[in-house]
């Protein structure tokens, strides 16, 4: 049996960054990971390239049942610290859009990054082991399929259940039930949205058209990329609203937000009546998507031929296209879990659990997430480097 004074459970971007600063200060520090290697969810992020957080970070942009409780961890360990550490290790980046920071090369020279700072903190690294139990009398009495260990304290850092392709499980919440914490009810989030068969047979031939949309939902508005795909709508849009949508709401869509439709219809009109509206819409959409809102519509007369209030339905389908889709493609393609270990229930500034002294939860398993953007990933960093200055 051996004995360590941290245990961190999960060798992801909260995990690593917790035991980097646990070892710093002195602390003997094992890292466990049922997977063969570290960082996994870092390595397929950002299409190779890792969107590691973004110039601007506000509460806003991360949802929660207590809004207010990531602000503690964000503020003392911000964006720019994070850009230190990498500055530091000579990892080039750049910005794309809105902020969103990825690395030049390959998001694997963050991982090489992390197991730096890990080696020199003297931080253990335990692969292929996974969790059999934990127990608690005066320390922590964790079962590894590798043996015993005793800690004084235990971080849950092992993330949601999104993408189980690379190992995500629900593990986390287990434990934070066993111990008795709450969890909020945990749901795919950042994923594409799926239509029902009547809605998907229209929408299939349009199956790789993308244009720049703006999308609603509950009040929250998206302008971003959009993408048409065979189970039904994805792209960065999409994504930020699904983790506003639930089963049952309507998504609002404008397919060219700078556009105003039933003026520059009016306008073609005027000036050539002739044409269809088909052939209007394709100077503001590509073609496939043209036809796809006047077959919509039943079109079968020229410009000349409408009235204001067709051109009007025209410009609806156009700048506010309503629609409800049925689900989501799930956790298989979601790139967080919303919902998590109740925030009620952990201490804002240090992580740990009100409950239960010495266990400790960061990173994606707590009830707080990040838009899409690199957000996420900057609470990993800083739940973990929060944790990390105390465990």
């Amino acid at each position: 049996m051996k004995k360590y004074d941290v245990i961190v459970i999960g060798a992801g971007a909260a995990g690593m960054m917790c035991a980097i600063e646990a070892g710093k200060r002195g602390r003997s520090v094992l890292v466990v990971d049922h997977s063969k290697s570290i960082g996994e969810k870092i390595r397929i992020s950002g299409g190779g390239r890792c969107n590691f957080t973004n110039l601007d970070i506000n509460r806003e942009n991360f949802i929660s049942q207590n809004p207010y409780f990531a602000v503690s961890a964000l503020s003392r360990f911000t964006q720019w610290d994070f850009i230190d550490l990498i500055s530091r290790h000579g990892i080039a980046y750049h910005e794309k859009t809105l902020g969103q920071l990825f690395c030049d090369g390959s998001a694997k020279e963050i991982i090489a990054m992390l197991q730096r700072e890990m080696q020199a903190a003297g931080v253990e690294v335990a692969l292929n082991t996974s969790v059999k139990s934990i127990d608690r009398t005066d320390e922590y009495q964790v079962s590894l399929s590798s043996g015993m260990m005793v800690s004084r304290a235990v971080v849950v850092a092992c993330g949601g259940k999104s993408i189980p392709k690379i190992g995500a499980t629900g593990f986390g919440y287990q434990i934070a039930e066993k111990f008795g914490l709450s969890v909020v009810e945990t749901r795919p989030a950042l994923v594409p949205l799926t239509f029902a068969p009547s809605d998907l047979a229209r929408i299939k031939p349009l199956a790789g058209t993308s244009v720049f949309a703006s999308v609603g939902c509950n009040g929250q508005r998206f302008d971003e990329g959009f993408l048409f795909t065979h189970r039904g709508i994805s792209g960065p849009s999409i994504l930020q609203i699904s983790s506003y949508w639930r089963e049952g709401d309507e998504v609002s869509i404008n397919l060219a937000p700078k556009v105003d439709g039933f003026g520059v219809l009016r306008a073609k009109r005027a000036e050539n009546g002739r044409i269809a509206p088909k052939t209007a819409l394709q100077d503001i959409v590509p073609k496939s998507l043209a036809g796809f809102i006047a077959e919509g519509l039943s079109l079968d007369r020229n410009l000349a031929d409408q009235s204001d209030k067709s051109l009007r339905l025209i410009a609806d389908a156009l700048n506010d296209w309503r629609i409800k889709p049925v689900g989501s493609e799930g956790y298989r393609t979601a790139e967080v879990t919303l919902g998590g270990v109740n925030t009620d229930e952990l201490d804002a500034k240090t992580m740990e659990s009100r409950k239960n002294p010495g266990l400790y939860f960061i990173g994606e398993v707590v009830d707080v997430t990040g838009w899409l953007g690199g957000y996420n990933f900057q609470w990993a960093w800083s739940s973990g480097w929060a944790a990390g200055q105390v465990v």
